[in-house]
């Protein structure tokens, strides 16, 4: 693996582990053979600190530590409302049907169901120039709440293509904007955790 290193030490919920190349502060690892999530939080020549969010019992030095080569994020968009979630976003109630009602060490399952069908409304002009936190289209995701499909905090450029009205899955492409190149939007996208939202106004 090429972002594979090795724990080299365990203390309670901390794994010290050594050459997981190309690592960042909050970089997303997982570590052992069932894969358990943690978060780099300290960097140390080429000891790397990581907190693990999962029982560690069991993990030894030479175990993996794989890193994601992206911060720990969170998956935004429909499907959210009316969701149960734990600190690391796992659905709890698709766990428990698949696993039972006490979460196993490894356990994972995809935050917004993917075989899930939205119905999407565009509402953005093609050719014209978008920038992160405009709108895109809609999708009622309840009777009461119509969620906007919005271009993610970060991009900004032409919009070349967006997709007709219709039915779509959060990982099909619903926008394509021009920012030295092709970007593809999708119903959703990933967030790190430890990074603020960017607001155009704050309420008072």
């Amino acid at each position: 693996m090429d972002r594979c290193g090795e724990v080299v030490r365990v203390s309670g919920p901390v794994v010290f582990a050594r050459g997981v190349p190309d690592v960042h502060m909050g970089d997303q690892v997982e570590v052992g053979p069932e894969g358990l999530i943690g978060e780099v939080i300290g960097i140390s020549g080429e000891v790397v600190t990581v907190q693990v969010y999962e029982e560690t019992t069991g993990l030894k030095p030479g175990m993996s530590v794989v890193s994601s080569g992206m911060p720990l994020s969170v998956e935004l968009g429909p499907g959210l409302i009316g969701s149960v979630y734990d600190g690391l976003q796992r659905p709890l109630e698709v766990i428990a049907e698949a696993a039972g009602a006490f979460i196993a060490r490894g356990v994972r399952a995809r935050p917004l169901d993917p075989e899930k069908v939205w119905h999407f409304s565009p509402s953005a002009e093609e050719g014209k120039e978008v920038s992160g936190g405009e709108v895109l289209g809609e999708v009622e995701e309840t009777e009461a709440i119509v969620h906007r499909v919005l271009v993610p905090p970060g991009v900004s450029g032409r919009l070349v293509w967006v997709a007709e009205e219709g039915e779509y899955r959060v990982d099909d492409v619903v926008a394509r904007v021009e920012a030295g190149g092709i970007v593809e939007l999708k119903l959703y996208h990933r967030w790190p955790v430890r990074r603020p939202r960017p607001v155009f106004k704050r309420l008072p």
